[in-house]
């Protein structure tokens, strides 16, 4: 009984609302257009679902933060990647050929021949390309420290200048006045350091106290000669596992010590511009070379990332959807609550336009609350994770792409609630005509 008495007591206030609407529409335009947003949201408030617009408000919060978020940190760290000194952007793959029992039983050929190199710089993953020469003679080096001294047998490589991550200006060979400049890993001095020196009670050693320390002599042997060169240690390589000399050290030792003739090379060192390019992976695999360190586990690693990152995203994206369903969902049921008075309101003479206002305004309000809370979170998780990418030199991007994304979804999702109330008010409309 009493909530007949409510829903008649609620008939007869909007009566009285209409008739007061119908003579101010006619007394005074202005004062009506106001008058009816006031009625409008009237109706509006007493069937409104909190807990439906407070469930899209939140589920459309968390997919907008997720995506622009996303979209910040991949314009944070575009610089890794884009930036060409960037240990993104590119690498050093040093391959060779599989070395299987067969070919070390019928002493096969594992060598590159000139085809295979030609076909690996095709790759659209591939930079450049380059060769490994090795010497074509014996090498015997005699390495003393404070008087004291060890010999042994040793091998030289070299390979193109601008693959090396050493320079100075003692990197050059003159033969009038022969003096061996060599690079070697850095792997040897932590070899030494952390391995050999401990077990033989030896003190460990700086880079530059080796460099100035230890005195290298080279006796090469071939072709019926034998000479001894002073060595001098440029510096230590992370890049290269070896021993490397000066190209040019390389041909004019050989043709003095060897028999002169040139060799394809037995490995080669790949500048690639995508590590993580799967790609690189299947073509070393599926042509049976093999890759010196952990090179294809670090450029699957950070595969792995840029997927972890396009998940991320889609989810985003996912939840955004699916928060755009709710907010339809609770206007179409307010719509339903409504669509007898609101077909009373459009009997009365006001257009589905005056009559849908109401319910777009609070569509806007509520997306442009959420842009703006959104962008708010998306700021203070920047500011947790940008001292990190800092301690790695990079100042991050700009924060313009990520608030238009913002701004475009939120717009496409307003769009779509906005396109969905007029079709629904039409409908009503189209009704009560």
């Amino acid at each position: 009984m009493n909530k007949k008495n409510a829903i008649k007591r609620d008939e007869a206030e909007l009566a009285q609302s209409l008739a007061s609407e119908s003579i101010l529409f006619k007394d005074n335009k202005t004062n009506a257009d106001y008058s009816s947003r006031v009625l409008m949201w009237k109706l509006l408030r007493k069937h409104i679902s909190k807990s439906q617009l407070i469930g899209f408000s939140l589920a459309s919060l968390v997919g907008l933060t997720i995506v622009i978020l996303a979209v910040q940190f991949h314009q944070d760290v575009r610089p890794l990647f884009n930036d060409e000194d960037s240990f993104l952007r590119k690498d050093y793959m040093i391959i060779t050929r599989e070395v299987s029992t067969a070919s070390t039983v019928l002493q096969g050929n594992n060598e590159f021949a000139t085809n295979d190199i030609d076909d690996i710089e095709k790759q659209s993953w591939c930079r450049q390309v380059g060769k490994f020469s090795s010497n074509d003679y014996s090498v015997e080096a005699t390495i003393s420290v404070s008087g004291q001294g060890m010999r042994t047998m040793m091998f030289f490589e070299s390979l193109p200048d601008e693959f090396l991550d050493v320079s100075g200006r003692e990197w050059k060979f003159n033969p009038n006045n022969p003096k061996i400049p060599i690079i070697i890993s850095r792997d040897y001095l932590t070899l030494y350091n952390f391995g050999f020196a401990p077990s033989q009670g030896l003190p460990q050693a700086s880079e530059m106290a080796v460099s100035k320390a230890v005195k290298l002599e080279f006796t090469l042997r071939g072709n019926g000669r034998v000479q001894t060169f002073e060595g001098t240690l440029v510096g230590f390589s992370s890049r290269l596992n070896t021993i490397v000399v000066p190209e040019d050290f390389m041909k004019w030792s050989n043709e003095q010590f060897g028999s002169g003739a040139e060799h394809n090379p037995s490995r080669l060192i790949v500048e690639v511009n995508s590590p993580g390019d799967e790609r690189i992976a299947n073509y070393f695999a599926d042509h049976g070379y093999q890759v010196a360190g952990d090179k294809m586990n670090q450029s699957k690693a950070q595969g792995f990332l840029n997927i972890i990152v396009s998940i991320v995203i889609v989810v985003g994206i996912i939840i955004s959807v699916l928060a755009f369903f709710i907010l339809m969902l609770s206007i179409f049921l307010l719509l339903q609550k409504n669509s007898k008075k609101l077909q009373d309101l459009l009997v009365l003479g006001y257009s589905p336009q005056q009559v849908s206002r109401t319910y777009i305004n609070m569509v806007i309000y509520i997306n442009c609350a959420v842009m703006v809370v959104a962008v708010l979170l998306m700021l203070l998780a920047r500011t947790y994770y940008m001292p990190m990418l800092k301690a790695m030199d990079v100042n991050g991007g700009s924060i313009i792409i990520a608030l238009i994304v913002a701004v475009v979804i939120m717009a496409l999702i307003s769009l779509g609630n906005i396109l969905a109330i007029k079709k629904k008010i039409n409908s009503l409309w189209i009704q009560s005509a």
